[in-house]
C-alpha cells in the first residue's frame, strides 16, 4: 500500500469452539482460500458488504463449520439457522432466526435487509420469505448435512460454532455478516447471538464486528455493540476486545470475536483454546490459524476444499 492509498481489511472466523487435540486442516485451508479471494475482491474495489456476505455463504456451503451444511441438530433432530448482516455505511441490517428448510442463513438475512423494511424474521415466516425470494431450499436434510471439520460425537453435549466475516473496503465502508447452525441438542426455537444485531453482529462508520461462542452470554452483554462503543470512546482495539470477552466470561460464556476498524486495523480475540480464523489487510499479508495465538501465512495455492 503506497502513501495516500485508502486502507482496506478483512477478517474471517469459523468458530471458537475448538479443541487443542483436534485437527482443523480442512477448515484452515478453506479459510485461507477465502481470505485470499476476499483480498483480491477488496483490492479491486468491491464493496465490503458483498464480500462479507459471499464469504460467509461459502463457509456455510462448505460443511466444514457449524453453520449451513455443518449445522448441529436440535433436541428434535431439526436444523435451525440463525444469521445476521449489517451495512455500516448506511446502518442497515437484516437477520433471520430459527430458520428451517433453507440452505443459507446469511443469504436469507441479506434478503431481509435488501427487500424489506424489517430487521428480523423468524421461524416459518422467515422460511416462507426466503423461499419466495428464490433462495435454495433444503430438499433432503439427511443428505445435505455434513460433519464439520474436527467433529467428535462428544460435541453433541457441549459444542457450538459460528462463521463470520468483517470487512473494510477501499471506499471506507464497513460491513459484518454472521451465521450459525446453532448449539447441538438445543431446545427447539432457541436463538443465539448470531441473529441479534448488537450482540453477535455490528457495523457502523468506525468498526465491524462478528462474534462466536455461547450466544446467551454474548446477548447478555450486548457484546458486538459494546465493543463498538468502547472503540468509539477511545479504547485501543485489542484492549476493548479483551474487556468485552471478560464481560462474556462473567456472564457465563466463552468464545471469540473479530473486528476491523475504519483505519484498517484487524483484531481477532478469544478466551477459548483457539478460534478458526484468517485475516488480511493493506497493513499485513494474509494469515490463518486455529489453535492458540499462532498464525501462519495463507498460501496462495490452497486446494478447493468443500464438504462431501
Amino acid at each position: 500500500m503506497s502513501a495516500g492509498d485508502p486502507p482496506w481489511a478483512l477478517a474471517l472466523h469459523g468458530g471458537a469452539g475448538v479443541e487443542p487435540d483436534r485437527n482443523y486442516d480442512r477448515a484452515e485451508a478453506m479459510l485461507a482460500r477465502l481470505v485470499l479471494e476476499g483480498e483480491a475482491r477488496l483490492r479491486s474495489g468491491e464493496a465490503a458488504l458483498e464480500v462479507a456476505v459471499d464469504l460467509v455463504a461459502e463457509m456455510e456451503a462448505s460443511g466444514l463449520f457449524v453453520a449451513g451444511r455443518g449445522s448441529g441438530r436440535n433436541a428434535l433432530g431439526q436444523v435451525e439457522l440463525d444469521a445476521s448482516v449489517m451495512d455500516g455505511a448506511r446502518r442497515r441490517c437484516g437477520a433471520v432466526a430459527a430458520l428451517q428448510g433453507v440452505a443459507s442463513g446469511v443469504r436469507a438475512a441479506s434478503a431481509v435487509m435488501e427487500a424489506t423494511d424489517h430487521v428480523l424474521l423468524v421461524g416459518d415466516g422467515a422460511a416462507r420469505f426466503a423461499l419466495s425470494h428464490g433462495l435454495e431450499p433444503i430438499r433432503d436434510l439427511d443428505r445435505w448435512l455434513t460433519e464439520p471439520d474436527g467433529y467428535d460425537p462428544a460435541d453433541i453435549e457441549q459444542s457450538h460454532g459460528t462463521v463470520g466475516a468483517v470487512a473494510l473496503d477501499r471506499a471506507g465502508r464497513l460491513a459484518a455478516a454472521t451465521s450459525t447452525g446453532g448449539t447441538y441438542n438445543a431446545l427447539p426455537g432457541r436463538v443465539g447471538d448470531s441473529a441479534v444485531i448488537g450482540a453477535g453482529t455490528w457495523a457502523d462508520h468506525d468498526v465491524a464486528v462478528s462474534c462466536t461462542g455461547q450466544g446467551e452470554a454474548f446477548i447478555r452483554v450486548c457484546a458486538a455493540h459494546t465493543l463498538a462503543l468502547r472503540v468509539a470512546g477511545g479504547d485501543l482495539a485489542e484492549a476493548a476486545a479483551e474487556a468485552v470477552l471478560v464481560s462474556v466470561a462473567e456472564a457465563g460464556g466463552d468464545g471469540g470475536l473479530i473486528m476491523v476498524t475504519s483505519q484498517g486495523e484487524v483484531t481477532m480475540a478469544f478466551n477459548t483454546p483457539g478460534m478458526k480464523r484468517a485475516s488480511v489487510s493493506s497493513r499485513h499479508e494474509a494469515r490463518v490459524g486455529s489453535i492458540g495465538g499462532a498464525l501462519r501465512p495463507a498460501l496462495r495455492s490452497q486446494p478447493q476444499t468443500r464438504g462431501q
